[in-house]
């Protein structure tokens, strides 16, 4: 896993953690795709999936909006997806 996907995944892990109350549910999966942008899916309780995305999904698209930031800076693309 390179050093821009480690900073990325860090950055989501603290701004999810506090929004859920099943922690130990939370997984975060990161992977490269075929253009080579960064993935990242989280996976977390079906009790906190509403709490992730929040209202007509303003809490998700702050959490896409700073992983673009973050990785901007490194030159990379990051999209951040929610599994249900």
């Amino acid at each position: 896993m390179s050093e821009q996907m480690v900073d990325v995944v860090g950055l989501v892990t603290v701004v999810v953690e506090p929004l859920i109350e099943h922690k130990e549910s939370l997984e975060i999966i990161p992977s490269e795709t075929s253009e080579g942008n960064i993935l990242i899916e989280l996976n977390v309780h079906e009790e906190d999936v509403g709490k992730v995305i929040g209202r007509q999904g303003r809490v998700i698209k702050a959490i896409r909006t700073l992983a673009r930031a973050a990785a901007s800076r490194m030159d990379a693309h990051v999209e951040v997806e929610l599994i249900d």
